[in-house]
């Protein structure tokens, strides 16, 4: 029984307590969080390391005068829980529920919304300075992990954080990397949080002021401290004009307590390192945390995970199989990922070509760059990045491998409607974002076979990028491994049912749904896999168009620019009367809930397709 939990309503309650009372309370976060998620999954392992550290902050910070803002989300549970929503996080990630990521319109407490890592340094730094601006005593503070600190963002908000006044939590989890809590650095760090040491040492520089002097011991004090620190990553800070403080051990409440009162009242920009267990107090999320990173449901008693069969293949995993059967024919084919090895099923191919598998980490720019480069010397780069991060791509995908003609294939895995991961990995904007791009292909298969022979085609393709994007989920269920390859020739479709009334025109699995709602309507309704969008079939838009009234174009991402952007502007060419129709999504953000609740949401699903139909048929005589 939580008897301190159930009476934290906000922040102001914690500050109540006593450091006892603080380590009671981060127990039954936990033991909240576990029993919460074991029947509602979500992100885990991240947010048991965290607990500590976000109730210290709460703790000793004036939240949310006082601005926290965390990074990627993930570890974010423990602060939605003791900030207002104790209650509402059984609904984490439902439909109407709260969301799994910080959201400004959530809670006052979210300062800034996240889900795309390695944005809270920029973020918690333009805090500070409009603080500094508007004469505000407010202080900013942002919890970044290791992983997101390798993100270009972060390291280019390192760079201009000097002589803006944040405070940088360095949750570090990752446990290869030296600790270096040994004596001389425990002591090192007293003195340097400490009152006294950092009033005298300001006023020796204000003394000195901008002299060559107080350069000069700068650099041979960086260079001592550098030495006695042998935390990994103190000089890089140092050297970019941030104080560097740590390690500590971020699981201990009691340290990491102390040690925040002490950096609250050192002015400047401060990077304190604390060292977390990813999984902490729960055994099975310690021993293996990178399958409890979101494990699904559990048994929070045994951690044993309840896996269902599933009736297919999800599209990751076709993808990794269909991958490591090229790379074992062609010793061209180099896999690329940048940190979602798992998530986008390189794993097995990552144990049979250790050689030709690159983790770059979370650098999506570098990512597509690198491929570029492995492509201008002649390999065939696959690099598969989720859809909406490829957005943070998109001046390489042009620059670097677009405008150079190069043959990168990009394959965007969660391409459309995600689920609970709501709006920030929604997959929603790729065909609009590089259609508009020269020397692109882009296609959409709609299932398993076709996206086995869309890789297949992609390998042999001798321009530029050619961008295959599929959803997150399971597949149709159809046999693809047994089967002979096939280049498919860019920008040719399909017609899978013929109809003299109405067209429908669909890219991905959609045109699924669109076979399975036609069959109601006879002979009335045709049904065409355009399976790419760019070079796009215009010769077979012009004989449909020339063949029925009304055409509906389906696809799973943004109306405005996508697949019915491109028919229209093709008919509008053709000087076609013919009436165009549109099923995707509309010119918002997508919340979070089910995918089926999604696709029913925008009548991407059989029910909402058939609906549709009828309604145009209805009108049309």
């Amino acid at each position: 029984m939580s008897q301190i939990l159930n009476k934290i309503n906000g922040p102001e309650d914690i500050r109540k307590l006593d450091i006892g009372q603080l380590r009671t309370l981060c127990e039954e976060i936990r033991s909240y969080m576990i029993d919460v998620c074991s029947g509602n999954p979500g992100h885990l392992a991240s947010s048991l390391g965290a607990v500590e550290l976000i109730v210290a902050v709460h703790y000793v910070f004036n939240t949310p005068t006082d601005h926290f803002i965390l990074d990627v989300g993930h570890q974010a549970y423990a602060h939605k829980i003791i900030c207002g929503r104790r209650e509402e996080f059984r609904t984490l990630r439902h439909k109407g529920g709260i969301s799994g990521f910080p959201k400004m319109s959530e809670s006052p407490y979210d300062a800034f919304g996240v889900g795309h890592s390695s944005t809270s340094i920029s973020a918690a730094l333009g805090y500070a300075q409009a603080a500094r601006i508007l004469g505000l005593d407010e202080k900013s503070i942002a919890l970044i992990g290791d992983g997101a600190l390798s993100g270009g963002l972060a390291l280019e908000a390192l760079n201009n954080a000097g002589g803006s006044d944040v405070l940088i939590l360095l949750n570090d989890n990752n446990q290869s990397i030296d600790k270096a809590v040994g004596g001389v650095h425990k002591h090192l760090l007293r003195i340097t949080t400490s009152r006294s040491y950092n009033r005298f040492k300001g006023k020796v520089w204000d003394f000195l002021a901008d002299t060559h002097l107080r350069d000069y011991l700068q650099r041979r004090i960086r260079s001592i401290k550098s030495k006695l620190v042998k935390g990994p990553g103190g000089d890089l800070f140092e050297s970019m004009g941030l104080r560097y403080f740590g390690p500590i051990d971020g699981n201990d409440i009691e340290k990491t307590v102390s040690t925040l009162k002490k950096l609250r009242n050192i002015k400047g920009p401060k990077v304190l390192h604390c060292i977390t267990a990813k999984g902490k107090g729960y055994a099975p999320a310690e021993k293996d945390p990178i399958t409890w990173h979101a494990p699904g449901k559990f048994d929070p008693l045994t951690g044993k995970r309840k896996i269902q069969p599933l009736a297919a293949e999800r599209y990751q995993d076709v993808f990794g199989q269909v991958l490591c059967d090229l790379a074992s024919a062609d010793s061209r084919v180099v896999g690329i990922t940048p940190a979602m090895a798992s998530g986008c099923g390189m794993t097995a191919f990552a144990k049979l070509f250790p050689e030709r598998f690159f983790d770059v980490g979370i650098e999506e720019e570098h990512a597509v760059t690198f491929s570029a480069g492995l492509a201008a010397r002649g390999l065939r780069p696959f690099c598969n990045i989720y859809s909406s991060f490829s957005q943070r791509a998109y001046d390489e995908i042009v620059h670097d491998v677009a405008l150079q003609n190069l043959p990168v294939v990009l394959c965007f895995d969660r391409a459309g409607l995600v689920g609970d991961d709501g709006a920030t990995h929604t997959g929603a904007f790729d065909m609009a974002a590089y259609r508009s791009i020269p020397n692109c292909v882009i296609c959409a298969p709609a299932d398993e076979l076709e996206l086995k022979q869309q890789m297949y085609s992609a390998l042999h393709y001798n321009g530029g990028p050619y961008i295959i994007r599929y959803p997150r989920g399971l597949a149709e269920g159809r046999t693809y491994r047994d089967a002979d390859f096939e280049i498919l020739t860019p920008g040719k479709s399909r017609c899978l049912r013929e109809g003299k009334s109405l067209a429908v025109i669909a890219l991905g699995p959609v045109v699924n749904r669109a076979l399975e709602a036609a069959e109601a309507f006879g002979d009335d309704v045709a049904v065409y896999d355009f399976r790419f969008l760019k070079p796009f079939d215009k010769e077979q838009l012009g004989q449909i168009a020339a063949s029925v009234r009304n055409i509906l174009c389906i696809e799973d991402g943004c109306l405005k620019g996508g697949l019915f952007s491109e028919v229209c502007e093709d008919l509008q060419e053709l000087a076609s009367d013919c009436r165009v129709h549109a099923l995707g999504l509309p010119d918002s953000f997508v919340e979070h809930a089910s995918q089926s609740q999604q696709r029913a949401a925008f009548g991407l699903d059989k029910e909402g397709i058939s609906k549709k139909i009828a309604e145009i048929l209805q009108k049309d005589f």
